[in-house]
């Protein structure tokens, strides 16, 4: 193969996925009947959002380049410890979310910028 020229088999791969991509994004609509979850699935379905955030903030938190964090020191740690107080402190009270991010985030960038941890 010269340069620039693609790969037969890359090419009927990235093909293959797109129409796997349409037909499974297009297969609700499809149907002329409308679909309905199961009650358990939609019950699953409630709690998807925080796991989602569950899976990407927890190893931020707990481990530093591919290994469990040893030390104390880490300002993450008080960072997260803060935003769980602030959010339960004013938990139904309306701007949790945004406080919860401030308190941590004030707590966060003087431990990790001015003492390094």
């Amino acid at each position: 193969m010269t340069p620039g020229q693609t790969d037969p088999w890359t090419v009927a791969v990235i093909v293959a996925l797109a129409l796997i991509t349409v037909l499974t994004r297009a297969f609700f609509f499809i149907s002329s009947k409308p679909w309905n979850l199961p009650h358990w699935a939609q019950r699953g379905l409630q709690y998807a959002p925080i796991a989602a955030l569950a899976a990407v903030i927890v190893p931020e938190v707990l481990m530093a380049q591919g290994q469990f964090i040893t030390t104390w020191q880490d300002a993450r740690l008080f960072a997260v410890l803060a935003g769980a107080g602030w959010f339960y402190w004013r938990h139904g009270q309306g701007q949790a979310v945004l406080g919860t991010i401030v308190a941590g985030m004030l707590v966060y960038l003087p431990l990790h910028l001015v003492w390094n941890w």
